[in-house]
């Protein structure tokens, strides 16, 4: 009987745009006895209700892990591989092996053990990619305020790393921390110029 249980896992990613910190990936497995109201991709949903829903998720999930490819990897690797990365490791994280695996997107992450599918705008589509999209961005959020506490010059709070007018005036004006992905064009060009934080 167990053999016909098909255990879903959604697969997301938060961050690939910004212009410091990890990228984050989150992978989960809803519990069909115990759905959750509201999911929907993480982009369309206010902050409060991001926070309110990550706790229900994590709270009625069968299974959900969060992972991270830091700084120095997206530079290494560039930011789609180490995107994929993290999805990996994400789906590599889970307590219990999913049956099938839903990727958003359109590029399945190489070295799954699993059947796994993309599915271009799925954090729209299926659920359990709205709830990994919902733990991605909640976390890649926390840690981008923790960074604002580090660096509050920078406006990380507001801004999240995304590439915004406010953003590129501190980063000229205040150099580039070691928080910054080195190979983004905004960053490349400050570097170009010798614009290290602290200098």
């Amino acid at each position: 009987m167990n053999q016909l249980v098909q255990w879903i896992c959604g697969v997301d990613e938060a961050g690939r745009g910004p212009l410091c910190g990890s990228v984050v990936a989150a992978a989960v497995i809803l519990d069909p006895a115990r759905p959750i109201e509201g999911l929907a991709d993480s982009k369309k949903l206010s902050e409060k209700k991001r926070d309110v829903l990550q706790v229900l998720i994590k709270e009625r999930a069968l299974a959900w892990a969060i992972a991270e490819a830091s700084v120095e990897e997206i530079d290494r690797l560039n930011i789609l591989h180490a995107t994929m990365l993290a999805m990996r490791r994400a789906v590599e994280g889970l307590r219990m092996a999913p049956t099938e695996v839903l990727i958003d997107g359109n590029r399945v992450p190489p070295g799954l053990q699993m059947a796994a599918r993309a599915i271009v705008k799925g954090d729209a589509l299926e659920p359990a990619i709205s709830a990994a999209s919902i733990l991605a961005k909640t976390h890649r959020d926390a840690m981008l305020v923790e960074m604002d506490k580090r660096y509050p010059q920078y406006g990380f709070a507001g801004h999240k790393g995304y590439p915004t007018a406010a953003h590129i005036e501190a980063l000229a004006k205040y150099g580039v921390t070691p928080e910054h992905r080195r190979s983004f064009g905004p960053v490349a060009n400050l570097l170009a110029q010798g614009t290290l934080f602290g200098d």
